[in-house]
């Protein structure tokens, strides 16, 4: 495994920095979110493990509930450094002035490292493909593929570190339920994770989501990202 230089390993960050001041002035409807995350894995055994989030989204301002989703996977190491995944997320949406909906979804993921040794600085990667069906339109699956890149940078010998992370979404396919071909979405998350208990840890941060919109404005959520990340 290559080893990864520190001035290398938060490459998502500039990117960070220098694309998101600049898409609010492309996109006209702008939204402050927090965003509640446990999430985790846990060893079954073997070459077996399984992973798991929950995540508790409130949007508009922070004023309200605007999404719920429970997503369980079931997964394999291949090797070391590398893991597949067969999963199903179910993802409950409740707009502002739009129509709620439940969402159901199948994925297939792969995890892998790209470089760095997992204990200094580390560069990791997460490829997703998604098939999602919205209740009440039968025969509308719509595709789409998911591109994570994470970078950690350890602070000291005490488990704190620097984390961010640069995901765009690409739609293969147009659905009657509004998933349009093409790119989707890009999230940028830059944080820190903070050891909490043997195997715990908690990760704050902050997240800019830049959604493109069929027939509306695209939409800049700000978001505030608590997450609680479990192993074992």
């Amino acid at each position: 495994m290559p080893r990864l230089p520190r001035r290398a390993l938060f490459l998502p960050v500039p990117w960070l920095i220098l694309s998101l001041p600049a898409l609010p002035a492309h996109a006209a409807q702008n939204d402050h979110q927090v965003w509640g995350v446990v999430q985790g894995t846990v060893d079954l055994g073997g070459r077996v493990t399984s992973a798991f989030d929950v995540q508790y989204r409130v949007t508009d301002g922070a004023s309200r509930q605007g999404q719920v989703l429970i997503r369980p996977a079931i997964g394999v190491y291949l090797n070391k450094t590398t893991a597949a995944y067969l999963g199903y997320a179910f993802v409950t949406t409740d707009p502002l002035g739009g129509t709620p909906t439940d969402e159901h979804r199948v994925f297939e993921q792969l995890t892998f490292r790209i470089a760095g040794d997992g204990k200094g600085p580390t560069l990791t990667a997460r490829t997703r493909l998604e098939q999602r069906f919205v209740e009440g339109w039968t025969g509308h699956t719509g595709w789409r593929l998911r591109q994570q890149v994470r970078g950690t940078l350890p602070l000291g010998d005490r488990g704190v570190a620097l984390v961010s992370t640069l995901e765009p979404f690409v739609s293969f396919n147009t659905t009657g339920w509004g998933q349009r071909a093409g790119f989707d979405q890009v999230r940028a998350f830059a944080g820190v994770s903070l050891p909490v208990a043997r195997g715990i840890a908690i990760e704050p941060g902050y997240m800019g989501q830049y959604i493109a919109r069929y027939r509306q404005p695209d939409r800049m959520n700000h978001v505030i990202s608590l997450s609680l990340s479990l192993r074992r």
